[in-house]
């Protein structure tokens, strides 16, 4: 126990540095400091999704489990992004951030859906593996499958919610810049 004990607090440093390369390799792009946050506003909902698939799938959290939980965190944070940038395409285009939302939502609706099932939908033939060679590797695809479906749902509701709360802030306070 005391050694995967120190397994799990040698992931958690690294998994705080990989989410700060991430902000940072968001934030350059999109010229803002919020808007990352936005974007990876959907990560810690991965994680309970995937715990949720552990419960019901009968498995514990393992190592294994956590490193793809760190998987889930890339596929999340890519759905949210395709989200944001055709949110921001639109603003660009001179629609409101209303309009751009709902605009950017109805595009990308469908291609984040489709990605998220076809990604749980490819992963169940390695839940439901019954092999001995096939179960260690189980406990990451039940995080990555179940955590990208119940993330999905969640950026698909939340990510547009959390886009118009900093607008009208923004708006609001008279900001004129994001950062």
């Amino acid at each position: 126990h005391r050694e995967k004990g120190e397994v799990f607090a040698s992931l958690g440093p690294n998994f705080l540095l990989a989410l700060f390369v991430i902000f940072s390799l968001l934030a350059i792009p999109l010229k803002s400091y919020i808007q990352p946050v936005i974007i990876m506003s959907a990560i810690p909902f991965g994680f309970v999704g995937a715990v949720w698939g552990h419960l019901i799938m009968g498995y514990e959290l393992s190592f294994v489990s956590a490193l793809g939980i760190i998987a889930l965190a890339g596929v999340v944070v890519n759905d949210s992004l395709v989200l944001v940038d055709t949110t921001n395409r639109y603003r660009r285009g001179g629609a409101s951030a209303y309009d751009a939302i709902t605009q950017g939502g109805a595009r990308r609706f469908r291609p984040i859906l489709l990605t998220s099932l076809t990604t749980f939908f490819g992963l169940l033939p390695m839940i439901f593996e019954q092999s001995v060679q096939a179960k260690f590797l189980i406990p990451m695809a039940v995080s990555l499958g179940f955590g990208v479906l119940f993330a999905t749902v969640i950026i698909l509701l939340l990510v547009p919610a959390l886009y118009m709360i900093v607008e009208d802030v923004r708006v609001t306070f008279g900001a004129t810049d994001e950062r």
